[in-house]
């Protein structure tokens, strides 16, 4: 997999990070800007982000804030507003943004209600930014897209009984990530002919407040995938799903 950290052009490449302002949204922000991109740090709640895009520049990177609520989305098409009114154009959207639930579970008892809220936040919210930013990326010369799945979102993985994370069964979450990666597949077959490419990341089991910090994994080691499929060259891959080191399947 070819890196293309700065392409020839007169500006630096341009990165959209959504749920940037901790975790590994903002591992990966931060390892963008240090290959020498401008990064934009996108966060529901304004303060944290600016917070989080200051720490950046305190670093001598390049990063500013915006403030995308994937939850409002009457939000969302304001907020793509804005970023063009202040950038023009994007080359890097990475659809970060993510929850999970306590309520979430196995289908015979997990609260619908909760799912239903992972399915806003995870899927629709997401598509929704994807949608308010793609007239965007048409405007990049070398325009990414790359979606922060999860393992758990494989439906061959949930299939199989002797897969190390077979008893995490959480239907909302789970499913939520397993619709992602059909967007991501969609996506990808849609936007082909613009050159625009679309693959889904899975961080691996990263420890962060999403699962209570039980994961065997530093957040830097969560970004490593997501920043590598968003610096692919233009004869990088396309509609696919990956970890750090392999291919996953759907």
């Amino acid at each position: 997999m070819t890196l293309n950290p700065q392409a020839p052009t007169s500006r630096r490449r341009l990165a959209l990070v959504t749920g940037a302002n901790k975790g590994i949204g903002f591992a990966i922000s931060r390892q963008l800007a240090k290959a020498g991109l401008q990064v934009v740090l996108g966060a529901r709640d304004r303060e944290k982000g600016e917070d989080a895009a200051r720490s950046l520049r305190w670093e001598g990177l390049e990063a500013d804030a915006l403030c995308i609520d994937l939850d409002d989305l009457a939000n969302i098409p304001e907020a793509a507003a804005i970023f063009e009114q202040k950038f023009g154009c994007l080359d890097i959207l990475v659809n970060n943004a993510g929850i999970a639930s306590q309520e979430d579970g196995p289908p015979e008892t997990a609260s619908v209600e909760a799912v239903r809220q992972t399915f806003q936040t995870n899927f629709f919210g997401t598509l929704a930014v994807t949608q308010a930013f793609l007239p965007l990326l048409k405007k990049s010369k070398s325009g990414r897209i790359v979606n922060v799945s999860s393992e758990l979102g494989s439906i061959t993985h949930n299939g199989d009984p002797e897969w190390p994370f077979a008893g995490h069964k959480l239907i909302g979450y789970n499913a939520s990530k397993a619709a992602l990666n059909m967007l991501t597949a969609q996506l990808a077959a849609e936007l082909k002919p613009l050159g625009i490419l679309v693959n889904s990341a899975d961080p691996g089991f990263t420890a962060t407040d999403l699962n209570g910090y039980q994961g065997f994994q530093a957040v830097e080691q969560g970004a490593v995938a997501p920043v590598k499929l968003a610096l692919i060259d233009d004869d990088g891959p396309t509609g696919g799903y990956f970890g750090a080191d392999r291919g996953l399947p759907w």
